[in-house]
């Protein structure tokens, strides 16, 4: 054989098969693609057989030397390069049409495949996609010659992916693995399929190989994090992390660290085993040089000792903290702690919730003697002085509150002096009361002190703003905070009588008045001065509601809202509150226009969603609960299908702390109670929209496999730990949480309710909630097709299995009945008492859709099984159906005969009715569609076999009694609602506004608005805000409000009416002979 002209030497030979004739040449690393130009095409190389070994490391190499000399995927670039561009410009017609030409040139090029699908899933056409993926996989697996580059796995990935089938992506990676074990990017692609499957120990055995490989740092952490994840996210026992610490053990002996990163991640995994003596001995010795950050190596340092139990070394270095970062509030708590031997904020997770932080500071009654306690409490006195002193910087205020924490704390061990608390709050109202953060800052150390004393405290506030001669805004920041102590904190809003609190809201609304000049000349997006009197004025006049139970009040607040935002139309506090008060007044399609005006997106969805996505769940807007759950949905699928890619991201960047906090905040958003909730209703929203047509209706449960995702998901959910993201900081006072609405309910005389609601029995409610809802499509399915079965000349004719279908939907039904809180057979003792009342402390509002949902389950159970099928007292139908006819009737009639037809109206009653409607029954309705059309079949059955319905006397009395029932039921529902309609705009309007016009009561606030507005002038508060409230009207609210709330009634209307139509049509049809 004759040897190639430029010889190479030892070290750079290697050994390359050329795939299209199996001939074996040699290539050299060094060569320049000049001197590689001579051998082109590669095929044409001479032939040079060495062993197998140094052939599969030649292989490997290939891969990478096909870019370098200008190949992708083993075609020239210069042909490929055109597909990219027209996809990245997305102009996706013109990448086809280029793929098309390359592969009519390369017919048999997986790379060229890839391509193709790539661009048919960017046209959308997802099966072709699928099936030339798949045609470049079959010729990956069939062909051992073909080329098999990272750039034609990671093109085929990236269309698997969009796919939703990563495991063949993962099976093409593997395949090709195992054909070259050795090549490193490969290997980092395979690794790449496990992060998106997050299959952690496959990742770790991954990582591993590549270690063992290349012997590089970065594979071993690779695969350490993958044993942190399977302990921390998977079911990885703690005892994994002993394996973690021994290859990260291993390798300092013999490579040392070399990134800050790494040393993070060693730590971790000892401080995870308790380990904290070996972790400070790393930290302290040669590695410790790799945390820049001086400050940050102590914080470490510090909560190490700390963990150990060597709480005076970790207050010393907690101190050195403090001299460098006089404002670090943790540091202090934590330096405070060592000093006590209190080391509960190092084990309370609750501290380390990110989402829902604790509003208190938990601490240990201290185990010290009363000398060694006070001792140590005047250390910090004087060392906090100290800190005073040298701070020259006025803003920062964590050396004053270290003050008031020092007397907290001798306050929880009986030893505090509430006059000596009382001062020191004064004098840091002093000298940060003008800031908006001042009452929560102090809010906590107001709670230790007595009525009396906080009266003291009041008095003594009052007393220093009056005398203050502060800067405008200054003063005006120290009069809102001196509202806040009065109203929140101190509980004088249930002190004082009706007149006080109408008091308070005129003054705190003048004073807002009085200060927009100071705002004339800010940016529109710039926070306002005195912003929160506005809402503070809202929370006393909602307050003033409770109590009083006057809408007028309420109506009033709204206004006050909206005068604020015709200023300023950025205050999403404002937004907020107006969501909720126009929810509560019924007004949903308003306070869907101020949800959509807040432009929530990406991850707000999640935590700020649940201010409207709960009133949206109950109401007729059809179209924009879809949207809410669509955008919802949209977002959270993207983020889990993107989430691997920054999981990657981290690991190929070397941030390892990253990759558990990616895989964590997946997880968390995983279980996430909204998620689970949003996934539920989105199929319950589209059987409501279709129920008035049985084959849409069964085309949806169809697409839906049956009911039997929703199944599984159902099972499943008992075992899981739900997680509640919702920022419950943005709801007001009145509903802390979803599932609470003070305002519902009487009053109660509490001015503040805690933030932390018990997140134990959210879990356990919502999981029953949630369970419930994922029975319905199957129960729905089941229900359908037992009423098609129950009609015997219909299981004769289609061959229907009536067992199976009765037997899992009695399972089904006992399900049902236990998330109710009883068995079947109690629950249906509870049903037969319906129609007279009885069991009322059983059945209520709060649970009465799922009563009657059961109600109709069971009487589609019925028809098809032998058990206790019991007819009515004339014998004409079955008993379970004249229940729930009656039922509905009943409470259908009762809750429209409750309601007169006012604008200001409470809601809660008309939500209840909207789903007496749009749930059972339109379930029933189903239920009736199908037994009418199994006993009405085709001409041509007819003919063969006769009406189904002649025979079955006792169902045939009970689908004609039903239709005239619900027919009457929805008569009267839509009378009700055009009485709503029929009364003029203008008399409407009038019945708002009169409430706001009486000389006690309600109006006082409004009165002051529309004085300012009449003697407001351009010079003073500037163009801006004066053109904004030119065209401002409070009758301009009142008329939205109208209108908001008869939108949503005319939508009811709508749904009502497309019911009572279908059966007006089931009428006619029973009708005919």
């Amino acid at each position: 054989m004759k040897p190639l002209p430029y010889g190479p030497s030892k070290q750079e030979l290697m050994v390359v098969r050329v795939f299209e004739d199996h001939r074996i040449a040699l290539i050299f690393q060094n060569y320049s693609p000049k001197k590689m130009s001579r051998f082109s095409p590669f095929s044409h190389l001479c032939v040079l057989c060495v062993s197998e070994e140094a052939e599969n490391n030649a292989l490997s190499l290939w891969i990478g030397m096909a870019s370098k000399f200008g190949l992708a995927g083993g075609i020239p670039e210069r042909k490929v390069r055109p597909i990219w561009d027209a996809i990245d410009s997305r102009q996706f017609k013109n990448a086809l049409k280029h793929v098309t030409t390359l592969l009519s040139k390369h017919p048999n090029s997986p790379y060229a495949l890839a391509l193709k699908a790539l661009v048919l899933e960017r046209m959308g056409k997802p099966d072709e996609a699928l099936s030339v993926s798949l045609n470049a996989k079959q010729l990956l697996y069939a062909n051992d010659s073909l080329l098999m580059d990272d750039l034609t796995l990671s093109s085929l990935q990236i269309v698997f992916q969009r796919l939703d089938h990563l495991d063949l992506a993962t099976a093409c990676y593997e395949h090709a693995c195992s054909k070259f074990p050795n090549n490193l990017e490969l290997m980092m692609g395979l690794f790449n399929c496990y992060v998106r499957e997050y299959s952690f120990v496959k990742q770790q055995q991954t990582a591993i190989k590549m270690y063992k490989l290349v012997g590089e740092e970065r594979f071993l952490l690779w695969a350490v994090c993958s044993i942190q994840l399977q302990v921390l996210c998977g079911n990885g026992e703690d005892k994994l992390l002993f394996l973690a610490e021994g290859l990260l053990k291993k390798h300092v002996a013999s490579h040392s660290l070399h990134e800050p990163e790494a040393l993070m991640i060693y730590i971790s995994i000892l401080e995870r085993q308790s380990k904290f003596g070996d972790a400070l001995e790393i930290l302290s010795g040669k590695l410790g040089s790799l945390l820049m950050i001086e400050v940050d190596k102590l914080r470490l340092q510090g909560r190490l000792l700390a963990q150990a139990g060597d709480y005076t070394a970790a207050a010393d270095v907690f101190q050195k903290i403090l001299e460098s970062c006089p404002d670090d509030w943790e540091c202090f708590l934590h330096y405070l702690g060592c000093l006590l031997e209190d080391g509960s904020i190092w084990c309370d997770e609750a501290v380390n919730d990110p989402v829902h932080p604790p509003k208190f500071v938990n601490c240990k009654v201290s185990h010290l003697t009363d000398e060694e306690f006070d001792s140590r409490l005047s250390t910090a006195s004087a060392f906090i002085q100290k800190l005073q002193a040298d701070t020259s910087n006025n803003l920062i205020r964590c050396p004053y509150l270290a003050t008031l924490e020092i007397e907290r704390r001798k306050h929880l061990c009986g030893k505090g002096d509430d006059d000596h608390l009382i001062d020191d709050i004064v004098k840091y109202f002093c000298r940060f009361g003008h800031l908006a953060c001042f009452t929560s800052d102090v809010e906590m150390f107001v709670d230790v002190l007595t009525t009396d004393k906080k009266t003291e405290l009041l008095e003594k506030l009052m007393k220093t703003s009056g005398t203050s001669s502060a800067a405008p805004t200054k003063k005006l920041g120290l009069s809102i905070s001196l509202f806040k102590i009065k109203q929140l904190l101190l509980g004088d809003m249930f002190k004082s009588s009706t007149s006080d609190l109408e008091l308070s809201c005129v003054q705190m609304f003048e004073m807002y008045c009085k200060n927009l000049p100071l705002s004339k000349d800010l940016d529109p997006q710039e926070g306002m001065h005195g912003e929160e009197l506005l809402s503070m004025t809202c929370n006393i006049l909602v307050q003033l509601f409770w109590r009083t139970k006057n809408v007028g009040y309420l109506v009033e607040a709204i206004i006050v809202l909206e005068f604020g935002l015709a200023i300023r139309r950025y205050v999403s506090q404002y937004k907020i509150l107006l969501l909720h008060l126009y929810s509560h007044c019924g007004a949903l399609s308003v306070a869907h226009e101020w949800y959509k005006s807040l432009d929530v997106k990406n991850i707000l969805m999640e935590s700020i969603l649940h201010n409207i996505l709960p009133q949206m769940l109950v109401s007729p807007l059809w179209t924009g609960l879809n949207n809410l759950l669509k955008d919802y949905l949209k977002f959270m699928d993207d983020h889990f299908r993107e989430s691997a890619d920054l999981t990657f991201l981290a690991y190929r960047h070397r941030n390892y702390s990253k990759v558990i906090e990616f895989v964590q905040f997946k997880d968390r958003l995983q279980h996430s109670s909204q998620y689970l909730v949003a996934r539920v209703e989105t199929p319950i929203l589209q059987l409501k929209q279709n129920a008035d047509n049985i084959e849409e209706e069964e085309g949806i449960l169809q697409g839906l496999k049956c009911g039997i995702h929703f199944l599984e998901l159902s099972n499943e959910i008992g075992s899981k730990s739900l997680t509640f993201n919702e920022d419950l900081q943005t709801r007001p006072w009145w509903t802390p949480t979803s599932e609470k609405n003070y305002l519902l309910g009487p009053f109660e005389g509490i001015s503040y309710y805690p933030r932390e609601p018990l997140t134990e029995d959210r879990d356990t409610s919502l999981k029953r909630v949630i369970e419930k809802k994922s029975l319905l499509p199957r129960l729905i399915y089941l229900s359908v097709q037992s009423a098609s079965a129950s009609i015997k000349e219909h299981v004769e004719v289609n061959g229907s299995v009536t067992p199976d279908i009765t037997l899992e939907l009695k399972l089904l039904l006992e399900r049902y009945a236990q998330l109710l809180g009883f068995s079947l057979s109690e629950a249906t003792e509870v049903v037969m008492g319906l129609p007279n009342g009885e069991r009322s402390s059983v059945v209520s509002d709060s649970n009465l859709i799922d009563w009657l949902n059961f109600t109709v389950f069971l009487n589609a159970w019925r028809l098809s099984s032998h058990e206790l099928v019991q007819s009515d007292v004339n014998g004409c139908r079955p008993r379970i159906w004249d229940i729930l006819d009656t039922s509905l009737e009943k409470y259908i009639l009762e809750k429209v005969r409750s309601m007169e037809p006012q604008v200001c109206s409470p809601w809660s009653n008309i939500e209840l009715l909207i789903q007496l409607v749009t749930e059972p029954l339109a379930w029933h309705g189903l239920v009736i569609q199908s037994c009418l059309r199994s006993c009405l079949p085709s001409s041509k059955k007819k003919k063969k076999s006769g009406s189904a319905y002649q025979s079955s006397s006792n169902l045939a009395h009970a689908i004609t009694d039903s239709v005239r029932h619900l027919s009457h039921v929805l008569e009267d529902v839509m009378k009700w609602i055009k009485e709503w309609n029929r009364r003029p705009e203008d008399e409407n309007l009038e019945s708002i506004l009169i409430l706001l016009r009486n000389n006690e009561g309600p109006g006082q606030v409004l009165h002051n608005l529309e004085t300012f507005i009449s003697s407001m002038n351009d010079a003073e508060l500037g163009d801006r805000i004066f053109h904004s409230l030119k065209s401002w009207s409070p009758a301009d609210v009142a008329r939205k409000m109208m209108t908001g709330k008869l939108k949503v009634l005319m939508e009811f209307s709508a749904i009502c009416e497309s019911k009572f139509k279908l059966l007006q049509s089931m009428k006619q049809q029973v009708a005919q002979p």
